[in-house]
């Protein structure tokens, strides 16, 4: 697993606003829901060996994990990509300091001064994993049980990265320091010492084990508690469950992704849920009662004679307690009338006398069939006149 990433690799991004498809001005709301657009288009689940899919995916969810966090973003917005990225100084997901950018790339040509980035020991990277659970646990909140690999420290050499029984030696390259200077013309640059690559020590009988990196991957099992009300693009952080560092540095943090399934029945859009709701076309024209499911179990929704489809009914209280606070959403039930079929030779002459009394009738029963037929007609006599 690499560690760091050239300047190349991370200029060469595209710009997390144009992944997004959203302005700089966006709010962090719109921010979201284009995040959860795309995941939902994009999402492995519905593309199963789809490469190009899934590195959509993983490209708006990098995006979101910046522009979502206010600091963060700040950053990108100033620095671009090398402001949010931990191998540019940025520190990944805990935005690090400034300085170590501008240190590493003008401090060091002027002779150092600029803070630069501490030597020796380096703060782990941090982790992302991408947890899926269904509507029902988004809303009532679960525990799930995660594995997750990644690099932790080698038992055998205790993270130093030398054979039990030796130790790492001080680098006679840079005494120690990690950076060498060399002059070129005028000014005097400092960069990263090529023997111990800024680690300020050699190993010169590595661990069998690790091959002197002072890291091994393990994947190690965690329990996670999602609250509820979580929806698609929500992150709960594990401090110090990413990769252990390097050098004695700190561990990086885990950032757990929440990915909602598509429900059969429901759909969400923050704290509503939505669903469609068949009708009968008796019960439409005639009235009557039906059982509609919620998350707490079916109720009887009351319908109303003439109904129409597309005719919305609400359940307050029905819908989602959104994980920041706040009111319960609602459930909108949306009426489609169902058009009978396979119909009998009794049913089809039933309809058909019912067709001539309606055809009787005219305006009173159709109101908005003779209104559409005399708007189609008014048209083509304007193009006729």
């Amino acid at each position: 697993m690499a560690f760091e990433k050239t300047h190349a690799e991370i200029m060469s991004k595209r710009d997390y606003y144009e992944v997004l498809g959203v302005d700089r001005s966006s709010s962090e709301q719109d921010i979201k829901k284009a995040y959860r657009r795309i995941a939902m288009k994009y999402h492995p689940d519905r593309n199963p060996d789809d490469a190009d899919a899934d590195s959509k995916f993983k490209e708006a969810t990098e995006a979101y994990e910046v522009l979502s966090d206010g600091e963060r973003r700040g950053a990108y917005d100033q620095f671009g990509h090398a402001g949010v990225d931990s191998s540019m100084g940025g520190g990944g997901f805990q935005g690090g300091s400034f300085s170590d950018i501008f240190g590493d790339v003008f401090g060091d040509i002027f002779g150092g001064g600029g803070g630069g980035r501490r030597q020796g020991s380096q703060r782990g990277s941090d982790l992302r994993y991408t947890l899926e659970v269904s509507l029902e646990d988004a809303v009532r909140g679960s525990t799930a049980e995660i594995r997750v690999p990644s690099l932790q420290h080698c038992d055998p050499c205790d993270g130093s990265g030398a054979k039990p029984g030796s130790s790492p030696v001080t680098c006679g390259s840079c005494g120690g320091s990690g950076q060498v200077r060399t002059q070129q013309g005028f000014f005097q640059v400092q960069q990263t010492c090529p023997t111990c690559r800024g680690r300020g020590q050699t190993i010169s009988d590595p661990c069998i084990d690790c091959r002197g990196q002072g890291l091994v991957e393990k994947t190690k099992t965690l329990s996670v508690k999602v609250p509820p009300g979580v929806d698609t693009g929500d992150r709960i952080r594990l401090s110090g469950e990413g990769e252990a560092g390097l050098a004695g540095g700190p561990p990086g943090d885990l950032f757990v992704q929440i990915a909602v399934r598509q429900h059969p029945l429901f759909e969400r859009d923050g704290r509503h849920l939505y669903c469609e709701v068949p009708i009968s076309f008796a019960d439409a024209a005639l009235g009557g009662e039906l059982e509609v499911p919620t998350l707490d179990g079916r109720v009887k929704l009351k319908i109303p004679s003439e109904t129409q489809t597309g005719k919305m009914f609400r359940l307050r209280g029905k819908g989602v307690k959104p994980v920041r606070g706040g009111p319960v959403g609602d459930l909108l039930c949306r009426a489609v009338v169902e058009t009978p079929v396979n119909l009998t030779k009794e049913q089809r002459t039933l309809l058909e006398e019912f067709r001539t009394a309606l055809d009787a009738g005219g305006e009173e029963q159709s109101p908005r069939q003779t209104s559409w037929f005399e708007g189609v007609k008014n048209f083509f006599d304007g193009m006729s006149g």
